[in-house]
Formats: structure tokens, sequence, C-alpha cells
């Protein structure tokens, strides 16, 4: 993990498993503090949902309700750990979708807050809240590369205290 002259690499940190740890944990708690607000607020949520013109106006109130306990749920299981697999997905399909949405109404021109952390904004969306966006859906494919393809160890994941248990329920 260091080099001859006793720094660690670059190249070492960006695969090491505690880096993996604390950007899950990054984008797990920016996904909780999402949903925060959105929960308590879901009439003003969905009034934001609304404004972006993208959905059926019969399923604002639902997808208003039900995408942020959603977040709350993924940035939950990451933080903890859990379900590695699908929450990393999850939070990427999130990002996608939300990107597209913040993208379609740029290029529309709608005069749209995010509705993205508070409700009650009227900070408009611009080129650097996509940007911002872009950046977390990044953080989540690098977090689906780390663990899921590189293979990297679940340090400080309850599912690694849940598969390290049943192992011992269930000896080989």
């Amino acid at each position: 993990m260091t080099s001859t002259n006793g720094k660690i690499g670059l190249r070492n940190w960006l695969t090491h498993p505690t880096t993996a740890f604390l950007l899950r944990i990054v984008l797990g708690c920016v996904f909780i503090y999402a949903s925060l607000d959105k929960i308590k607020h879901p009439g003003l949520f969905a009034e934001a949902v609304y404004n972006y013109q993208l959905l059926p106006d019969v399923t604002v109130n639902l997808v208003a309700i039900l995408l942020p306990w959603l977040e709350l749920f993924s940035g939950s299981l990451l933080v903890l750990g859990l379900w590695m697999e699908g929450s990393i997905l999850i939070v990427s399909g999130l990002m996608v979708v939300f990107i597209g949405a913040l993208g379609i109404n740029l290029a529309r021109g709608l005069d749209v807050h995010c509705g993205c952390f508070i409700t009650q904004s009227s900070d408009p969306i611009t080129i650097l809240t996509l940007f911002r966006d872009s950046l977390f859906l990044l953080l989540a494919f690098y977090l689906f590369w780390l663990y899921q393809i590189r293979g990297v160890e679940e340090r400080f994941s309850l599912g690694r205290v849940f598969r390290r248990d049943s192992s011992r329920l269930h000896p080989s």
C-alpha cells in the first residue's frame, strides 16, 4: 500500500476499502438528507414534481410520496452497508432520472426550482445543479465499480457481519 518512499500511492488510495467506505457514507448521507424535507413536506414536494411537467398529473402525488422514502431507504442501505448491489443500483437509477429531468427542463428553459434538498427553495435549476448531480452519479458508478467489479472489501458493513454470522450457522 505504501510506495518505496513511504507515501500512499494514489492508485492504492482510490481503491482502498476505507476510501470506498467513506464514499459510500457520503453518498448515503446525501440521499438521506435529500429525503428528509421531502418526507416532512410532501405537498410542497408534489408541487416541485408537478412543476417539472414530466409526469401525468395523476402520478405526481404518488411519486412525491414514494420517491423520498426510496431515497431514505437506499441511502440508509448504503450507510449501513446492507444489500450493496441493490442500493448502488437504485441510487444510480435515481440519479439518471434526476439528471434527465433536470436536463430536460434546462433545455426547455423552464424556471423550475430543483426540490432536490429543500422543497421550499426558490433557487432555479442551473447547469451547476446538473453538474452536481452528475458528480453524484459518477460517485455511484465508482462505488459500483469498487464493490462489484473490483471486489473491494466492505468495511464497517452490517452486510459483512450478517454474512459472517450466517457462515457460522451453516459451516461448509
